[in-house]
Parts: C-alpha cells; sequence; structure tokens
C-alpha cells in the first residue's frame, strides 16, 4: 500500500498522547511493544534502543522513531536528558482509548484496533530507527517546542501543539519518500494556476508574469505548464475565458460587450469569434439555447 491509499483511508492527523523532558539517572524499560509512535531525542547522555533484536546507540544530537508493534527495550546508560513524545501519526476515532503500553505489554491482540499504521509497512517509504534529518536544528527546535507545549495545554497550546505535530511529521515524510513518490515538480509548479487565472479572466496576463511568480524561465514555464495541462498557457487562458462566458450568457442578462469585458476579450468581436470557434455556435444562439 502507497501512502496516499493509507491516507485515502486514515488521513494523517497527529494526536499527542505523552511528552516529557525525561532527565533521568541510568534507567532501564523492559520488552513491550507500542501502539503509538514514539519519537525521542538526545539532548544530553546516551542510551540503547533494542528494537526487534537489533541494538541501536544513540548519544547527543540523535534522533529515535519508534514505530507501532515493534519488540521493544530501552537503556539510559548514563545520566540523560531525552524529550520524548508518545504520538499518533494516523486519525484513529478511538484515539482517546489508546494508551502508552507498559513494560512487559507485548502482546497486543487485545488491542489490535488501536494500533497505528506502521510507516515503514508503505511502499516508497523506510525510516530508520537512528535517522539525521535534513534540517536537523530547525526538528529539534520543533521537537523541544512541542514537549513544552504539552506541559501547558490550554486551548491555544493544543491548537500549537497540533501544528508543530504536524510539521515534525511532514519533515519527517519529506525526508524519506523516495523520490518517485513525491509530487512531481510540474505539479508542485502548477497548483496555483487554475485559480490564479480565473481570477485574473479580465486582465491581460502574460506568459513572462506567470512564470515570474512560478520562478521559472517563460521556456521552461511553457514545457512545464503543457506537461500539467496537456496545451499551451494561452489555450488554456482561453478555454477558462470561454467556459466563463458560457456560464454568463446561461444565467444573467449581461450584453455580450459586457460580457466579452469580463472574460478579458479586447473586444466584442474577438469575444464572438472566438467563441464560435470554441462552441461551433455565436453567444446568441448559446444564450437562445441555454434558455
Amino acid at each position: 500500500m502507497q501512502l496516499s491509499e493509507q491516507t485515502a483511508k486514515t488521513p494523517i492527523v497527529p494526536f499527542i498522547r505523552q511528552a516529557d523532558y525525561a532527565i533521568r539517572k541510568p534507567w532501564f524499560v523492559p520488552e513491550r511493544k507500542l501502539l503509538d509512535y514514539l519519537l525521542i531525542y538526545v539532548q544530553e547522555g546516551t542510551f540503547i534502543a533494542t528494537v526487534n533484536s537489533k541494538e541501536y546507540q544513540f548519544e547527543a544530537g540523535d534522533i529515535c522513531l519508534i514505530q507501532p508493534d515493534w519488540m521493544l527495550t530501552l537503556e539510559g546508560v548514563t545520566d540523560t536528558i531525552t524529550p520524548f513524545v508518545h504520538m499518533d501519526f494516523f486519525y484513529n476515532p478511538l484515539r482517546e482509548q489508546s494508551f502508552t503500553t507498559r513494560p512487559g505489554q507485548s502482546d497486543l491482540a487485545e488491542y489490535r484496533h488501536l494500533i497505528q499504521p506502521r510507516l515503514n509497512d508503505l511502499q516508497g517509504i523506510d525510516i530508520p530507527v537512528r535517522f539525521t534529518p535534513s534540517q536537523p536544528v530547525q526538528f529539534r527546535e520543533k521537537m523541544l517546542r512541542l514537549v513544552q507545549l504539552c506541559q501547558h495545554m490550554n486551548p491555544l497550546a493544543q491548537l500549537e501543539t497540533q501544528n508543530v505535530a504536524t510539521e515534525l511529521v511532514l519533515m519527517i515524510l519529506k525526508d524519506h519518500l523516495k523520490e518517485q513518490d513525491k509530487p512531481s515538480d510540474s505539479k508542485q509548479v502548477m497548483n496555483w494556476i487554475t485559480s490564479y487565472m480565473s481570477f485574473r479572466l479580465s486582465e491581460p496576463l502574460t506568459v513572462g508574469e506567470m512564470a515570474h511568480r512560478a520562478n521559472l524561465s517563460p521556456s521552461r514555464f511553457n514545457v512545464v505548464f503543457r506537461e500539467h495541462f496537456g496545451m499551451s498557457p494561452y489555450q488554456y487562458l482561453l478555454h477558462l475565458r470561454i467556459q466563463h462566458a458560457k456560464e454568463l450568457l446561461a444565467t444573467t442578462n449581461l450584453s455580450n460587450q459586457e460580457i466579452a469585458d469580463y472574460c478579458g476579450f479586447s473586444d466584442i468581436f474577438h469575444f464572438s469569434k472566438s467563441f464560435k470557434r470554441s462552441t461551433g455556435m455565436p453567444p446568441s444562439r448559446f444564450r437562445l439555447k441555454m434558455h
């Protein structure tokens, strides 16, 4: 299953279950499995996570992510400060019933309905237990901010907590989605075009202006535009203008001159000629047909 298929079933809506700074002397948490995700930032000290029988050692500055239903033991080898967050990544309407498992809870059969989907089970995602964010400083700052917010859960803090948690999940996914599963450049560059053109139909739009907004050269913009929409920018703009003219002809008593002005045609003759070429009939006949 791909991430898009998983999010169609259960959207990504982070939910913080527990968060703390965890300032501890040497410590040990016996074997268990988790229902949710455990994100740990090693601020000071050394600790060892044994995940599915494989041992990982973490030092100051490291980030650890434990995914649901993995067998886990944790050990603080030295005095440690390990801010952590237990959280759901995916929405579950029963999330309030879920909990942070305790030592010895390794059989979760009774709680299958509460176990979060595991990212590493999805196609195109492989997040190691110890990973280095592409923006480590920002990631750590957000993580510490998240822990701080969880200590004061007033309504405003709850809103910011949700926002910061979403940003953290987004950073993790951006770093670990394979290239073919990431949105293409053309989609990212062009996702604003339709609304941009639609609200400016009566204005003189140029390829140069739109290319500048997309941070592309005019020639590259034309190529990417055609890849995304299957036609040139001029053809697409004309299509939107004709569609809007059809709507005005069918639903208003505006004159052809007014419709030509509202839809960005240079004059009524240009409007009539373009409309007939597109629809096979002049505007007046189209209006009669729609009424």
